[in-house]
């Protein structure tokens, strides 16, 4: 299974990759295969030198949202490369991620997950890009990359050739 992950928290992921028992002994017996994308690597580079990822929300509204460009720059480069089963984004106003789920994502072959921040994404990219969102819980966490983890960490458990 190959999982891609677009975050603005590289760090965190390669700390997980390292440290998380169950995804480091995975990835060492070649079951899953996890590539991490710096979301500020995808930003345009007119005027944006300090690759700003933030905006308010299209349309209006309170708070800040990650921007429609970088999130559509890299899903673009990354459909390139892949195809798909799914493209995820996890939210707390999404359906409940539950087992039933768990055991039809770990069946898949390719998994993107967008890792949110501030209040979100963009609305355009969850209309437009995403083709499966889920929530862990209807509370919010300081970040996408939290609840990413918890999913991937249930649908490693459920890949047929892992060995516990």
């Amino acid at each position: 299974m190959n999982i891609d992950i677009i975050t603005l928290l590289p760090n965190f992921w390669y700390n997980c990759i390292y440290y998380h028992p169950i995804i480091k002994k995975s990835i060492k017996k070649k079951i899953i295969n996890i590539r991490i994308y710096n979301l500020k690597n995808y930003c345009c580079k007119n005027n944006n030198k300090k690759k700003k990822i933030d905006d308010y929300p299209y349309g209006g509204g309170y708070g800040m949202v990650l921007k429609i460009e970088p999130i559509y720059n890299c899903i673009k480069y990354l459909k390139k490369k892949n195809k798909y089963n799914y493209i995820i984004y996890l939210t707390p106003d999404a359906n409940l991620f539950n087992q039933k789920n768990a055991i039809k994502l770990s069946k898949k072959k390719n998994i993107l997950f967008l890792c949110g921040y501030y209040k979100g994404i963009d609305q355009r990219i969850r209309e437009n890009l995403i083709n499966k969102e889920f929530s862990i819980g209807k509370y919010i966490l300081s970040n996408g990359d939290i609840s990413t983890l918890v999913v991937i960490d249930s649908i490693i458990r459920l890949i047929p050739r892992y060995i516990r």
